[in-house]
């Protein structure tokens, strides 16, 4: 019998991945989070290992286990887990965006340090965000540039949306014009 499970965020990442990729091994789960949400949605991976399991006590995934070799575990959504997963996604989302950026965390405390770091800091940040950008775009590339021939691609633009922000208010705070930044944005025109 089903038990009554309180779902987190994890959860639904498992339920969409085996709903959009069909059955699925926890490691078949890691490497399709790596390849898309990952860039977006950070927890530990190892996560993918025990919230199965955690789902099927629930009824929401079934498990299927090799009688020999690895006795490698695939896991498939139920009827109940789809319509869990698609009452999420129909539920509004009322929380804000939210970022944990450790470059964030290091510039909020940046009086402790010198100004120096704080340059070195937006320099590297500007590498990272130019790396990912060009990673994004490959994706664009790769994948076609119209999100309507493939819906998943809608947040690949809002990952280049984001990141496109963030390298501009570190390419700022490098050359120390943050003020023309506020400019930009107050006269977008």
């Amino acid at each position: 019998m089903p038990t009554a499970v309180r779902l987190s965020p994890t959860s639904y990442v498992v339920l969409g991945m085996i709903s959009l990729r069909g059955p699925s091994t926890p490691y078949d789960l890691k490497r399709a989070v790596g390849h898309s949400v990952g860039y977006f949605w950070h927890f530990p991976h190892a996560q993918l290992y025990s919230e199965p399991e955690r789902l099927t006590a629930a009824g929401l995934l079934t498990c299927e286990t090799e009688t020999a070799g690895r006795r490698r575990k695939t896991y498939s959504i139920t009827p109940a887990g789809t319509a869990a997963l698609e009452s999420w996604i129909a539920e509004p989302s009322d929380s804000h965006f939210q970022m944990r950026d450790p470059a964030e965390l290091k510039l909020f405390f940046n009086e402790v340090g010198t100004p120096d770091d704080v340059t070195r800091l937006a320099k590297g940040q500007i590498e990272r965000h130019e790396e990912r950008i060009a990673l994004y775009e490959g994706m664009v590339a790769r994948f076609g540039p119209e999100p309507a021939d493939n819906p998943r691609l809608i947040t690949l633009e809002l990952g280049l949306e984001v990141e496109y922000a963030t390298l501009r208010f570190w390419r700022a705070l490098a050359a120390g014009d943050l003020a023309e930044l506020r400019r930009r944005r107050a006269d977008p025109s």
